[in-house]
């Protein structure tokens, strides 16, 4: 019986649109700086994760447009969790909770101000038999590649876990290393964030607060023209936008199933 849940559950997930839907135990979950699921949700059980392959836009050399295509996915991978949540809690009764896509992230002390979120999708989808990890430190899907985004939706009930991917998928070609402008991945088995984020997000916090120091620090002739620079209006835009990436060459430029 549990088994027919389990593919009632697939077929619904797929056909939102989704790409593949992999489960998982939460106790195969080893994320080694996000908090335990048990903080987020003492009863669950089950990680049923959602994976989307993103499109081509990601390619434009115009960051607005490449972070549109990435808004766009996000907002379909959120409406997919709580249309998913709601089907679990009417169809079967079960307690079911949504994880953020990407933001809102903790951004406490301990959290290195949003560097770790609350859950890590590559860790959950990698429990769920959706991929393996690639040099890039991004999961490999057997069939998507790594241009693919994971969501994740917990529920309290024991659901069958799928196999992980022990084949390496990864073809270690060097490409994501040798192209990545701030060489955050020049260490392997690990992402230098700072390294990653000066690049990939100009307009974050960090570059929020360089932003206003400079600002405190200029005459105000300085700080009139900074008030109507591109820089600022970016920034600006940002606040509104939220996170905004500006560099997608980690994963875009992975040749393994692109």
């Amino acid at each position: 019986m549990i088994d027919v849940i389990k593919e009632e559950i697939k077929n619904y997930v797929l056909g939102l649109g989704a790409d593949d839907v992999g489960f998982g135990s939460v106790s195969e979950y080893k994320s080694p700086q996000s908090p335990a699921v048990g903080t987020i949700f003492p009863e669950a059980k089950t990680m049923i994760v959602i994976a989307c392959k993103e499109s081509s836009t990601c390619e434009s050399d115009n960051k607005r447009i490449a972070m549109g295509g990435r808004l766009d996915i996000m907002e379909f991978m959120k409406s997919c969790n709580y249309k998913l949540c709601r089907y679990l809690e009417r169809k079967f009764k079960f307690k079911a909770m949504s994880t953020p896509v990407s933001y809102p992230l903790n951004m406490a002390r301990e959290a290195k101000y949003g560097l770790v979120a609350d859950f890590s999708q590559r860790h959950a989808a990698y429990a769920a038999g959706l991929g393996n990890w690639g040099r890039h430190n991004l999961i490999i899907h057997p069939l998507l590649g790594s241009r693919v985004l994971f969501t994740t939706v917990l529920c309290n009930e024991e659901l069958p876990p799928d196999p992980k991917v022990t084949e390496d998928l990864c073809i270690q070609c060097n490409i994501c290393v040798e192209r990545c402008p701030g060489h955050a991945l020049d260490e392997e088995g690990k992402t230098q964030e700072m390294k990653c984020l000066k690049y990939s997000q100009p307009y974050g916090i960090a570059g929020n607060m360089y932003f206003w120091k400079k600002f405190i620090d200029g005459t105000p002739d300085e700080q009139k023209k900074m008030m109507s620079s591109p820089e600022y209006m970016s920034l600006y835009q940002a606040v509104i936008v939220g996170f905004q990436y500006n560099c997608f060459n980690c994963y875009m430029l992975c040749p393994v199933n692109k």
